[in-house]
């Protein structure tokens, strides 16, 4: 960066180009990631406008932090410790068997053997601030796809630090563990005990009293010292300093603050992980990359399609389906910014001279900017399957209000719920229609409404009012008479296919019916009658008289049968009002005429 009178000029440049970049990327598809990256090439390496990006890489590495804090407060403990075969398993397969094959490639291109175990499992890992940011871009990291993506980069943060103390040992040409090594691991050991207890002890009730005071700047200022410290905390230990902020997340994720640390934090998350993004175009070696653009060239996707090869084929091993396996393949193929301290490590001990790891360093740089072009190669390889199958996963479920079916009339009707106020839990067996709700914030989640298990797993006894908005009217009738006969209190809001339908929802007790296509045909009825020529006021008459035809012939129907009420119904241009003749009139019951009154 230019000299310190600058800085505020330098900050407002990098901000005007990213808040230009960013959107004009997202607009053409790339994403805001790579428009970062090319925010961070054009000040730094093409026009040199700011040269110590490194420096700058150091500060932003707070927006990696603040990422993994805010992940951490979404998964508390016992979900944390239901993941553990991911984390553990595919998490562990992925490191080890990507870094074992990288190895082989580094050895290939002439690396010592012991240099290439650094440069092999320092280009096994991926990049958390790049798959993260694209999952939640999309919205897909609360999907099973991101929950398997994040499974693997969790455990590649654990493996830092081992490899971190391995990259001595392999200068050392011993793997012996030494005693400052059995030092380390200790003070690491150490470390994580004394974040969990504080977590545990200490954090909730220092909330507590800060709350008290009011002091809202002073809640900001104690999250940002949490985060930062158990960061810090975790660096002394030898772990990475996102690994201490996932962890301090984790500990506060059952607290009642979590909702407002989470608002605290985004702002300065969002702002510090797109610096984090510019800074690593900043620390481009274009010179490197030119000299040695064929070999790169080469080297980059050959790699990165190695990575992909090996996580799909460890997540289809994991019980995962093509799928989703495609989408946790081709978002995490790219090398990380862990890779970055691997290698000066490597530096430090003469394992690797800084000629190589520039040319490493352009490498991995070039595998971040390739990942959103490779998300959407792997689109372009998930098949299209209506019936994809997901994970029943009801974490978080159950509010007051259940909605069974995302079709048309639900989401409208969810919407309206959302804009009163009202949270609502909606259940689908679409994967790809679970999906695009998704993007849109709805709380929905996959599971066969027919099945009373997934049901109450859903939270239905925590459900007043439960809207079943399935499209096949044979499905809507079970659903409905097996919620009437296990929670016969529960307030039914049922969408019917057609009015034969509507006529058989009205003989159920407390069910509350509407036909899908009804109301919007009035309103259509009424514009086509002002678009003729009649008045505001005239049309709406009409619609009215219309609404009240149909809700007479509905009671004729009920106790006569589909057929009740047509010949009056054709019996002229303008059907006249459908009077229920006298000695049918104790027929329908009090219940049902309040169901057609409303």
């Amino acid at each position: 960066m230019a000299d310190g009178s600058n800085i505020i000029l330098d900050a407002v440049v990098i901000l005007g180009s990213a808040a230009i970049a960013a959107p004009l990327f997202k607009k053409i598809g790339l994403g805001t990631v790579l428009g970062y990256l090319s925010v961070g090439i054009l000040l730094g390496p093409i026009l040199n406008y700011i040269s110590d990006g490194e420096q700058i890489l150091h500060v932003a590495e707070l927006g990696v932090v603040l990422l993994l804090f805010i992940v951490g407060l979404e998964l508390n403990p016992s979900r944390l410790w239901g993941m553990r075969r991911q984390i553990f398993g595919l998490g562990a397969s992925q490191v080890i068997l990507s870094g074992i094959v990288l190895t082989c490639l580094a050895w290939f291109l002439y690396f010592p053997l012991n240099a290439a175990i650094v440069v092999g499992f320092g280009l096994a890992l991926s990049s958390t601030a790049f798959a993260l940011q694209l999952l939640e871009d999309s919205n897909e990291d609360r999907m099973p796809h991101g929950k398997k993506a994040f499974s693997i980069l969790l455990f590649q943060d654990l493996a830092i630090a081992p490899l971190l103390v391995a990259v001595p040992l392999l200068a050392a040409g011993t793997m012996e563990l030494t005693g400052d090594g059995l030092k380390q691991v200790a003070i690491a050991i150490g470390c994580v005990v004394a974040l969990v207890a504080a977590g545990r002890y200490a954090l909730n009730p220092l909330f507590g009293i800060i709350a008290d005071t009011g002091a809202r700047e002073a809640m900001i200022a104690a999250a940002l010292f949490i985060v930062i410290a158990s960061a810090l905390l975790m660096q002394f230990a030898g772990l990475s300093m996102a690994m201490g902020a996932f962890l301090a997340g984790v500990m506060l994720a059952e607290s009642s603050y979590r909702h407002e640390l989470e608002a605290d934090i985004e702002p300065f998350r969002g702002i510090l992980l797109g610096l984090f993004f510019v800074a690593v175009g900043l620390a481009v070696n274009l010179q490197i990359v030119w000299n040695n653009l064929w070999l790169i060239m080469a080297i980059v996707p050959a790699a990165m399609a190695i990575k992909a090869a090996i996580i799909y084929l460890l997540c289809r091993l994991f019980d995962t389906n093509h799928n989703d396996s495609v989408r946790v393949a081709f978002v995490l193929p790219q090398h990380g910014e862990f890779a970055f301290v691997l290698f000066s490590a490597g530096i430090a001990v003469a394992l690797l001279t800084p000629q190589e790891a520039s040319f490493l360093i352009a490498c991995v740089t070039l595998s971040m900017a390739l990942t959103p072009l490779s998300v959407k190669l792997g689109a372009r390889l998930v098949k299209d399957d209506a019936d994809e199958h997901m994970d029943e996963d009801f974490e978080g479920a159950g509010t007051e209000v259940m909605m069974i079916g995302f079709s048309r009339l639900g989401q409208i009707a969810a919407q309206t719920l959302l804009a009163g106020g009202c949270d609502v839990t909606v259940l689908d067996n679409s994967a790809n229609r679970i999906r695009q709700a998704q993007r849109f914030g709805f709380r929905i989640y996959f599971g066969d409404g027919t099945r009373m298990d997934v049901l109450r797993a859903a939270g239905i006894e925590k459900a007043s009012i439960i809207a079943v908005c399935t499209h096949n009217q044979q499905l809507t009738n079970n659903i409905v008479d097996m919620i009437a006969r296990e929670y016969p209190k529960a307030k039914l809001y049922v969408r019917s296919y057609d009015r034969g339908h509507s006529l058989d929802l009205l003989q159920r007790p407390g069910v509350w019916q509407i036909r899908e296509t009804f109301e919007s045909a009035l309103i259509m009825g009424r514009a086509l009658l002002e678009g003729i020529g009649l008045s505001r006021e005239e049309a709406e008459e009409i619609v009215a008289d219309v609404r009240r035809r149909d809700r007479e012939r509905l009671k004729l129907q009920l106790k006569d049968g589909l057929l009740a009420g047509v010949k009056t119904l054709h019996a002229a241009p303008v059907p006249e009002p459908l009077i229920q003749p006298r000695h049918q009139g104790e027929a329908i019951s009090t219940e049902t005429e309040e169901i057609l009154k409303n």
